[in-house]
């Protein structure tokens, strides 16, 4: 299992609408995510002794230096999130490479090395995997196609896939541009997690659990998602990993081929 943060912030919100840097009721989650949650995740997980990868907006990092410090400091891996939180897909190549570069340039100041790297929204364009294979980058996580990870067939590159079943934001998202959503209970949540997870676990797969500080940790949620890993914890049938701990794990088990000839 593979406990994933994305602290995305002001980012999440300024690339929905830079009309929203002028909006401090908007922006005030993302500060209720720095200010409040990320400390209180940090405690939880030193409680449970559960590594985490945290994949970080460049900058976001930017303005959150400390917290950023804080969460390497903590022991936990450090994974790039883009620059900003745009999609890529709606980008040119060279904008693309410019996100990515940009990023990895404010997320090297904290670690020597970002091995992996989460495309915002999960959002991907042709020229992605290209990129980050020229980066150097060993892991990807933002494919929903496998519940197994697995070795892109034409890139030297580890996919750790999701789904939005495992994520946080498609059951307790809210925002005023539209009033019909439901928020749902933490209770009905973990249940929905729990089944995926025990499914996943009996397979012999990988559950990457996704959430993120301004939504996972309220209250109320946090505390769910606290009983949620503990109980995992308990079970000795369960590895607990960093992304590249578990693309190091592929790697050795699968060994990279080249891509088929074409004619």
């Amino acid at each position: 299992m593979a406990l994933t943060v994305d602290f995305d912030a002001e980012e999440l919100w300024l690339a929905e609408d830079p009309a929203n840097a002028a909006r401090p009721g908007v922006l005030s989650q993302a500060r209720y995510g720095v200010e409040r949650a990320i400390p209180d995740i940090l405690d939880m997980l030193s409680r449970l002794d559960v590594p985490a990868t945290f994949f970080v907006c460049g900058g976001d990092a930017e303005r959150h230096p400390h917290t950023v410090e804080t969460i390497v400091a903590r022991g936990h891996e450090l994974g790039h999130h883009g620059f900003t939180h745009r999609s890529p897909h709606l980008m040119s190549r060279d904008e693309e490479a410019d996100e990515l570069g940009r990023g990895l340039d404010v997320l090297r100041r904290f670690v020597p090395r970002v091995r992996g790297y989460r495309s915002p929204s999960w959002e991907t364009s042709p020229n992605t995997l290209d990129l980050l294979v020229e980066q150097g980058m060993d892991f990807t996580s933002q494919l929903m196609d496998a519940t197994v990870p697995y070795r892109h067939p034409a890139h030297d590159i580890v996919e750790l896939p999701v789904h939005w079943i495992l994520d946080d934001a498609p059951h307790f998202w809210f925002d005023t541009s539209g009033w019909d959503r439901t928020i749902r209970s933490a209770r009905e949540v973990a249940e929905l997690w729990q089944e995926e997870c025990d499914a996943v676990h009996d397979e012999g797969g990988l559950a990457v659990l996704t959430v993120h500080p301004q939504i996972i940790g309220r209250p109320g949620r946090l505390r769910m998602l606290e009983r949620f890993l503990a109980a995992r914890r308990a079970d000795g049938g369960i590895w607990f990993a960093r992304g590249a701990e578990i693309a190091d794990r592929v790697r050795a088990a699968a060994p990279a081929r080249p891509p088929a000839a074409t004619s």
